[in-house]
């Protein structure tokens, strides 16, 4: 079997996109191109790779095994762009970075920006996940790094820390929840929210806690984005939960109550996950130790 590169590289985009239509643009090539370069291995291999669906597709067994070895493969790539990129200028290197809401939304964009300022020749993949899928991804290898709440199943991985966040509750100041100091998220579920996309990873997280507690949030309205939820809770269209940094950002006029939530889990310990620091490519090391420094150590 002759792979190369672009065929491996292809795969992987395939698989972690579930679709070849955007696996061949992640990947830069036509879609009759990469449908070619997808039948071509399946001819190779002697088996199929992938199941093909309505919704998708996904790896056969066998396109597992081939998903892990691509993984091995591209990742010492990486690692060898990583070691000669101080001797070839214009080597770039690839980073993929999951995660979870309040860290992509809140945190990220600046610290990756500051970054990516210092580091010309690097480029950064950043996709959003819930907590417990970027743990499994970054375990999984389908990603180097992630950031993760401490709550996930974080066994047989490394952790560096990053942030502490919170969760808060939004109001419009009239709402009858508006002067409570404190409260629990389940005296908050008989009241209309605003909530999030169904591929928010925060959306998921607190339907999840509200699925536990035995009852629905009731949602009227969902939009993309922290921002937009903040607007639309301060022109009174429902409440919602939000990274206290989000709220805090957008509210400079005093037009949202922000309550505290005493429950455990909204606090949290925002971690950077790797599986094991020495065995990462020099860039994406160097983005790991980036993530771990606290903004006061960078402005030293």
């Amino acid at each position: 079997m002759h792979f190369d590169l672009t065929d491996l590289r292809l795969f992987l985009h395939v698989v972690e996109a579930g679709s070849i239509t955007a696996g061949a643009t992640r990947a830069g090539l036509a879609l009759a191109s990469a449908s070619t370069r997808v039948r071509g291995m399946e001819e190779q291999a002697g088996v199929p790779l992938l199941e093909r669906g309505r919704r998708g597709v996904q790896p056969t067994p066998a396109g597992r095994t081939l998903l892990r070895h691509a993984r091995l493969v591209t990742g010492q790539m990486e690692r060898m762009r990583g070691e000669l990129g101080e001797y070839a200028r214009g080597l770039r290197g690839h980073v993929r970075l999951l995660a979870n809401t309040a860290a992509a939304a809140e945190f990220l964009p600046e610290v990756l920006a500051e970054f990516l300022r210092a580091n010309p020749n690097v480029d950064v993949e950043l996709g959003e996940r819930s907590s417990p899928e970027v743990a499994r991804a970054v375990a999984e290898e389908e990603a180097e790094l992630g950031i993760t709440a401490g709550h996930a199943d974080l066994s047989g991985l490394e952790t560096l820390p990053f942030r502490t966040d919170r969760l808060v509750l939004i109001t419009p100041p009239s709402h009858p929840l508006a002067g409570r100091g404190q409260l629990s998220f389940s005296d908050t579920l008989g009241f209309e929210f605003v909530g999030l996309s169904h591929e928010s990873a925060l959306g998921g997280h607190l339907a999840g806690h509200a699925a536990r507690s035995g009852r629905q949030m009731r949602t009227r309205v969902r939009v993309r984005g922290l921002d937009t939820a903040c607007r639309m809770v301060a022109l009174s269209a429902g409440i919602a939960v939000v990274p206290e940094a989000a709220a805090r950002r957008w509210d400079t006029k005093g037009r949202l109550a922000v309550v505290s939530l005493e429950d455990p889990w909204a606090e949290r310990q925002l971690l950077v996950v790797l599986r094991h620091l020495d065995a990462l490519s020099r860039h994406a090391r160097k983005l790991a130790e980036h993530l771990a420094t606290s903004p006061d150590q960078r402005r030293q």
